[in-house]
């Protein structure tokens, strides 16, 4: 829903004031062409902002989302490839996906359109986060400014909003205090690190069963029944602003990958020690050039709050006096890629130097050198995509998945992997063969 914000503002329904129902992507199982979270906004005249599969069920998904405006109720649907019926509405690529539809309203704590356009004024780089629910038992959305800073204390405190959307007020208030504590305690993890993913929590005292439940009447592949306790479920989308990139170097290396690393979202910093080289024309694009010595500016910046676990450091200098200091400030940080050009005896010698220079050997391990992937590459452009496949991976490592670089063309099974959905301590509620993506 994040990404759409920036068109929202000039999408002429929503100017206008039409009528709209927002679906979202909220399961996927296997190979699937967009990723858990990703929302298509549907006028009651049939006019689509966004997309779910690149075409695959999206006349489908506008057919429910007019059906959903029509009744005011939300709904579920489930596609998937069929086999048997070729002219069956599904995904070609095999892949399953579960879609949540849900009309705009104006129902107090309802997801309205004017929220929407109100989130649209906040730029692609501001902090913040939308959490909706999304089981069949409610609707409605809050969000949170302040993403980074959110807390448990706080939330059970002072989120008002966030009871009235678990429901709070109807339970007792030793099922609401419970049930405040396990949705923070899940939504933390996940605002604050800037992830899309969803919370399942065990139904309270009172939730409908699964044989009252109300089952979709819509136009996907078929519905799941469900005879269980309806779980209450919420999507959180949660986005800070862009982590920094910090390129210590400024040369023909330095200048092919600031582009390369604005394209996957980073904040651009170059820094180099000496204003000939820094300020070249060709740097100017970089989000902030600094001419510094590289170690000493790290080191500020560390000290000013300005560096996080987020931060990537490229160090291209290819100069012992600049990347010894450089490396032993970096490697002392929290930070959650380090990499340093250099041939292998560049690496040996930088080793050597940063042993004796007191840095131990597990801050070593963490130091990417020679850095990028084995690509093959030789010009700068493309040691620049080799470094930024080397981040793309160790992002996605960090997130949990497992990843190896060899050619898709190589591999078997789903080309997006699976992991584990956020859920009460008490139960874990999944359909049948049926797991969520990564939210990272």
């Amino acid at each position: 829903m994040l990404d759409l914000m920036p068109s929202l503002r000039e999408w002429q329904p929503a100017v206008t004031g039409r009528r709209c129902a927002v679906a979202t992507v909220v399961g996927a199982g296997g190979s699937v062409p967009r990723p858990l979270g990703t929302s298509m906004l549907v006028s009651e005249a049939g006019d689509v902002l966004g997309s779910l599969s690149g075409g695959c069920v999206e006349g489908a998904v506008v057919e429910a989302a007019l059906a959903a405006m029509h009744d005011g109720g939300t709904r579920r649907e489930f596609f998937g490839y069929s086999a048997e019926d070729a002219f069956a509405v599904g995904l070609t690529c095999g892949g399953e996906l579960e879609v949540h539809i849900e009309p705009l309203g104006t129902a107090p704590g309802g997801l309205r359109l004017e929220n929407l356009r109100a989130l649209a004024g906040n730029g692609p780089a501001s902090a913040l986060a939308l959490i909706r629910r999304v089981d069949a038992n409610g609707g409605g959305a809050v969000v949170i400014p302040d993403p980074a800073n959110f807390s448990m204390e706080q939330s059970v405190r002072q989120s008002a909003e966030l009871a009235a959307l678990l429901r709070v007020p109807e339970l007792s208030t030793r099922a609401a205090a419970r049930l405040l504590r396990a949705a923070a305690a899940q939504l933390e993890p996940l605002l604050r690190g800037g992830r899309t993913g969803l919370v399942r929590l065990a139904p309270p005292e009172g939730c409908l069963s699964g044989a009252d439940v109300p089952q979709s009447a819509g136009t996907g592949t078929g519905t799941v029944p469900d005879t269980s306790p309806e779980p209450i479920t919420l999507l959180v989308e949660s986005r800070l602003p862009p982590a920094r990139l910090l390129i210590f170097g400024a040369n023909d290396f330095g200048a092919a990958l600031l582009p390369a690393a604005q394209l996957l979202g980073y904040h651009v910093t170059l820094c180099d020690a000496r204003p000939a080289f820094a300020s070249q024309a060709r740097f100017a694009g970089a989000d902030q050039v600094v001419t510094a010595w590289p170690h000493r500016y790290l080191a500020e910046e560390a000290a000013a709050g300005r560096i996080d676990s987020r931060t990537v450091a490229c160090v291209l200098t290819h100069d012992p006096k600049f990347d010894i200091p450089l490396l032993q400030t970096a490697l002392g940080l929290d930070l959650a890629y380090v990499g340093a050009m250099g041939s292998r005896r560049s690496h040996r010698q930088r080793v050597d130097s940063l042993l004796a220079a007191g840095v131990s050997a597990e801050d070593l391990s963490r130091l990417h050198s020679p850095i990028g992937l084995d690509l093959g590459a030789v010009t700068p452009a493309e040691v620049a995509v080799s470094i930024t496949a080397e981040l793309v991976a160790s992002r996605s490592r960090g997130a949990g998945a497992s990843v190896q670089a060899a050619s898709l063309k190589d591999g078997t099974g789903p080309l997006h992997g699976a992991g584990p959905i956020h859920t009460g301590t008490t139960q874990n509620v999944n359909t049948a063969q049926h797991q969520e993506t990564p939210w990272t």
